[in-house]
């Protein structure tokens, strides 16, 4: 993916039940399917170049879970249950099918909670970076921001430190924002924090492939976690990502393609024999 990724388009979508969803278009939606992209509790921004790069193979589409960047957030929006249904309502919306799914983080967690429910069969694979969603089997855990801090945080998720942001060159609005939308993420990420401890009894359900992708360094989820999630699935190929910690995508941008690609490239060979 060499060649310069095109700029994005922001519209606003409106789903049933009165919901509207920003979002971020990346290419056009020519042939009915696409790249349908969720962030975590970092925020859209976290996934920006990771789907323009995507964009010079496909049309992808980034939401913006609502409450986050300043979007509005219905009371009754609430849960990641809530976003997966969104969402799915979103792909009918837009009329995509033979849609891959990433999710980075707690989008990862969407993207499962999507699978299980889609009954349209919309969704053709799923690709979980840095994924959360099942419960941690003692001693790992999930490490929660709002516990963590900002710098602390920033040490944990990223391997290399000129990666990490320092709060310390940011200004007021910018803290602010940050601050809000770690808000938003505990309302959606629940207690306990960033798991359901029912999704994994419930997750051999899911029919579709699925790519889970770790950081070999990630001190948000770590590795064992991720190996955990991946066996959950009766379909899932597992691919740790050396030197790169909870946004493996953002460190190691190439691998993660080529990863990607043969994840691809793999099931288009499976579906056509």
């Amino acid at each position: 993916m060499t060649a310069t990724p095109p700029a994005g388009t922001t519209r606003s979508v409106d789903l049933p039940g009165g919901l509207a969803v920003t979002v971020q278009e990346f290419g056009e939606n020519t042939q009915g399917t696409g790249v349908l992209v969720l962030h975590g509790g970092a925020g859209p921004r976290s996934m920006a170049g990771f789907a323009a790069s995507l964009s010079q193979h496909a049309y992808v589409v980034v939401p913006t879970h609502p409450g986050f960047d300043g979007t509005p957030r219905p009371e009754s929006t609430d849960s990641v249950a809530d976003l997966a249904t969104a969402y799915l309502d979103l792909l009918d919306a837009l009329d995509l099918r033979d849609v891959m799914v990433a999710g980075s983080s707690v989008g990862g967690w969407i993207a499962a909670e999507m699978a299980l429910r889609d009954n349209r069969r919309r969704i053709s694979r799923l690709t979980l970076l840095a994924s959360t969603g099942i419960a941690p089997e003692a001693p790992l855990r999930i490490a929660d921001p709002a516990d963590l801090g900002p710098v602390k945080t920033s040490e944990l998720a990223f391997h290399n430190p000129q990666f990490r942001p320092d709060p310390a060159t940011l200004g007021p609005e910018q803290l602010a924002a940050m601050a809000a939308n770690q808000r938003t993420l505990a309302v959606y990420a629940g207690d306990p924090f960033c798991y359901d401890p029912k999704l994994r009894g419930r997750l051999h359900r899911v029919a579709v492939p699925v790519l889970v992708l770790a950081g070999e360094q990630d001190g948000i989820a770590p590795l064992a976690y991720e190996r955990a999630l991946a066996d959950s699935f009766p379909h899932a190929t597992f691919q740790a990502v050396a030197e790169a910690g909870h946004f493996p995508h953002i460190e190691q941008p190439a691998e993660v393609f080529a990863a990607i690609g043969d994840f691809v490239a793999a099931q288009v060979t499976s579906d056509a024999a």
